[in-house]
């Protein structure tokens, strides 16, 4: 039988206490180390839920998500057609000669800018030479008719006249004054003077520019229906579009149009339709529409092609910023707020894109909000 001895007893005592110590110490270090941990480790960004994503309080996405509701708005559909500019033809005068005669000389030529009553050729004629004639034998005859009423207004007083006489004295001279008449209201016509002569001075009848010009000195003009030249007043200028049968039905008189030039590449001009025409082409099968301008610089000049815009009226649609759309594989979809900072990935289907911001014909309905900036943050 073995005994322990006095020595050994304190010692085991004391040591066993200083052992319980340690083992608590190491697993209170471990457990403070272990919540230190926690505590650092950072909220996740984004918690996905059944397809669902939530931006939980503390996530710094929120200071980079931008979210706002869909635009609802009337945006007219642009429909461009080619066109041509040309002259407003209630602003244009196609001169004609009032008499057959010759050019002596001609004051103009094309493209020259004239005003209204500017002299712009000289014709001998000899048909004026024949109207002043018939106007000279009208006087004398209309003298001679009133020297006859006169007199016989004299022996009627007398006694000594017939009342038939004095009738036919005056009938003579209300056809001479009839006759006299129409001889001056044709001279006056075909510009004759006060005087005498063989030259007619052909004026202008409108202020413009000359835009075609089919005379020149020496040549003789004796059909009355040929213009001699055509004048043309620019402020104002048509844009002609050509319009295909099968979209006259969406052009209306009073239409909004913007006009594009090659020349001007950087500018767009605005009218109104101003006319629409009732008849078809029956070559091309295309509608002429046309689009009154202000060319107060002249700029705009006959024959030039254009593009002419047509704003389409459409019923009032859906619109988002560019800046939502996000490309799924094939689809474009965008992220859509089912409730605060929580939101779903939804497909929109969009239409015509010409003006500011992407129509959306299906997908999003009026009062939906959807994030339009940063989006791009959660398309993983």
């Amino acid at each position: 039988m073995s005994f322990r001895t006095v020595e050994n007893l304190p010692r085991l005592n004391l040591q066993r206490p200083a052992a319980a110590i340690m083992l608590t110490l190491t697993l209170a270090l471990a457990a403070c180390s272990h919540g230190s941990d926690e505590l650092a480790q950072p909220a996740p960004a984004v918690i996905a839920d059944h397809g669902r994503l939530q931006v939980p309080e503390k996530s710094p996405l929120r200071k980079q998500l931008v979210v706002q509701a869909v635009e609802l708005r009337n945006a007219p559909h642009a429909l461009v057609f080619p066109a041509t500019i040309e002259a407003d033809p209630s602003r244009t005068a196609n001169v004609l000669p009032a008499l057959a005669g010759k050019v002596i000389e001609l004051k103009v030529g094309l493209g020259d800018h004239v005003t209204r009553g500017q002299l712009l050729a000289v014709i001998d004629s000899g048909d004026l030479a024949q109207a002043y004639a018939d106007a000279q034998k009208a006087r004398d005859a209309l003298d001679l008719a009133k020297k006859g009423l006169d007199r016989a207004n004299g022996v009627q007083k007398a006694g000594g006249n017939a009342v038939k006489d004095l009738e036919a004295a005056q009938s003579g001279y209300n056809q001479a004054l009839a006759e006299f008449n129409r001889a001056q209201t044709r001279l006056a016509a075909v510009g004759g003077a006060s005087g005498p002569a063989r030259t007619m001075n052909v004026t202008a009848p409108v202020s413009g520019y000359v835009t075609a010009l089919s005379v020149s000195p020496g040549v003789y003009v004796n059909d009355p229906t040929a213009a001699m030249m055509t004048i043309s007043n620019l402020d104002s200028v048509w844009i002609t579009a050509n319009v295909p049968e099968s979209d006259v039905g969406l052009v209306a008189k009073g239409q909004p149009v913007d006009a594009t030039l090659a020349a001007y590449p950087d500018e767009v001009f605005h009218g109104r339709v101003s006319f629409v025409s009732p008849v078809l082409q029956a070559d091309t099968r295309r509608d002429m529409v046309r689009v009154s301008v202000a060319n107060a610089d002249g700029r705009l000049k006959p024959n030039m092609f254009a593009n002419a815009s047509f704003g389409i009226p459409q019923p009032a649609q859906l619109f988002v910023p560019e800046s939502a759309l996000l490309m799924n594989n094939d689809s474009i979809t965008v992220f859509v707020e089912v409730s605060p900072w929580t939101f779903e990935r939804r497909t929109v289907e969009l239409s015509y894109d010409e003006t500011a911001g992407a129509r959306v014909v299906k997908g999003l309905k009026a009062g939906d909000r959807v994030i339009v900036r940063g989006g791009v943050l959660l398309n993983d």
